[in-house]
């Protein structure tokens, strides 16, 4: 399985936390798409062009969900 929070966490923490069951997939896969979004962002989308992006990687989502989801989950500062 692929680390998404790289960023946070070494790949071998990351495998061993899940390994025990220990990570709350759901809010990973929330963070995974604020990520996302603001890279989308970044390069020049617009918000409901970037959510649609984001949409095509999570289908089974709903265009509200992932608007609630970019809006509610805090990101960490960059170099904190």
């Amino acid at each position: 399985m692929e680390n998404p929070i790289c960023q946070i966490i070494s790949d071998e923490l990351y495998q061993k936390l899940d390994q025990f069951n220990l990570l709350n997939h759901k809010v990973i896969r929330d963070f995974s798409i604020k990520r996302k979004y603001q890279d989308y962002r970044t390069d020049g989308l617009r918000s409901a062009e970037a959510i649609e992006a984001v949409l095509e990687e999570y289908p089974y989502l709903q265009f509200d969900t992932v608007r609630k989801i970019i809006y509610s989950v805090k990101l960490p500062e960059e170099g904190a």
